[in-house]
């Protein structure tokens, strides 16, 4: 029965990374260290790694330090278990983000569902801004409706 609970913390855990990545993307990289991030709009920014790599610490250590602290000789608590949701969703925004959308890596380019379609189009609304200011869809995987029903409808439209 606890291992119920335990996934629920990860699966929680992993909900509000999304929250908490919109946030510190929208007031910290578009924020105060927007030095680190602002290469990351650029189309040119001059290698295969961004400045804006560097916010990838930010997520992990706080993941690892959780999980690190929440193993213990008999069982791991509950501080283990919100480590690995910390760490899954940065899995998920290594794939998402950095594989899928950007193509990082020239692989998972031929998906073509509804979401990812939409996730695209707002992840290309986000970077149409190219000011530290200016800007919308700060998330990753939780996109406002409008882009799901742009790409339901594209799709459709393609369908004939």
């Amino acid at each position: 029965m606890t291992w119920i609970i335990d996934l629920l913390i990860v699966f929680f855990s992993f909900l509000l990374m999304e929250g908490v990545a919109w946030f510190t993307h929208k007031y910290i990289m578009h924020g105060f260290l927007w030095t680190l991030h602002h290469d990351h709009h650029l189309k040119e920014h001059g290698g295969f790694f961004e400045r804006n790599d560097f916010f990838f610490l930010l997520f992990a250590v706080p993941g690892i330090i959780l999980m690190s602290f929440g193993l213990t000789e008999s069982y791991s608590d509950f501080r283990f278990w919100i480590g690995a949701g910390i760490t899954l969703y940065g899995a998920a925004y290594f794939f998402v983000h950095d594989i899928f959308i950007h193509q990082r890596f020239p692989i998972l380019k031929k998906i073509n569902l509804t979401y990812f379609r939409a996730l695209r189009k707002a992840h290309k609304v986000h970077h149409k801004h190219l000011g530290k200011k200016e800007g919308e869809c700060f998330g990753m995987l939780f996109i406002p409706k409008r882009y799901y029903d742009e790409a339901r409808k594209s799709k459709n439209e393609l369908r004939g």
